[in-house]
């Protein structure tokens, strides 16, 4: 069975909106590209035929990533316990002599460190889950072995 993949309704909405993209005007486009090249005649010789048929390649890849993820997704309610940690919350850590820090602990495909947003399979975010308020966790960061208090779950 496949791993599921978490997401925020924002975060689904974006995919779906990117598959639609991809399924709609970025084919189109890459199907004149195509006809162009072909016009042109000796195809072994054609770069602009090869260019586009990588990119189509890279395009179908992307569109069938999407479809896999959207079908296997797990939509995180917004309605989330404030019990204790899990993916959709976000939660305000403090490191002993740091100012606190918040994060949105989000799925893999979501995350995006530099706007607060981790991965529940990150080091932190695997240290957080499943701990309440005022639990010190641990975690092995890349830069070492962090310790740090659960100061805020929401």
């Amino acid at each position: 069975m496949p791993e599921p993949t978490y997401l925020t309704p924002e975060g689904h909405d974006k995919l779906k909106a990117e598959l639609e993209e991809l399924k709609g005007p970025r084919r189109e486009e890459l199907a004149k590209r195509l006809r162009s090249a072909i016009q042109m005649g000796d195809l072994s010789e054609n770069a602009d035929y090869h260019k586009a048929k990588e990119d189509q390649g890279f395009l179908e890849g992307r569109i069938q990533e999407i479809e896999y993820l959207l079908r296997n997704a797990v939509i995180i309610e917004k309605n989330v316990g404030k019990d204790v940690v899990s993916v959709g919350n976000r939660v305000t850590i403090q490191e002993a002599d740091y100012p606190p820090e918040t994060y949105h602990v989000v799925g893999a495909k979501e995350a995006d460190p530099r706007n607060g947003k981790i991965s529940n399979e990150s080091p932190i975010g695997r240290a957080v889950m499943d701990h309440k308020v005022g639990d010190i966790v641990e975690a092995e960061t890349p830069g070492g072995k962090i310790k740090f208090k659960i100061v805020k779950i929401e």
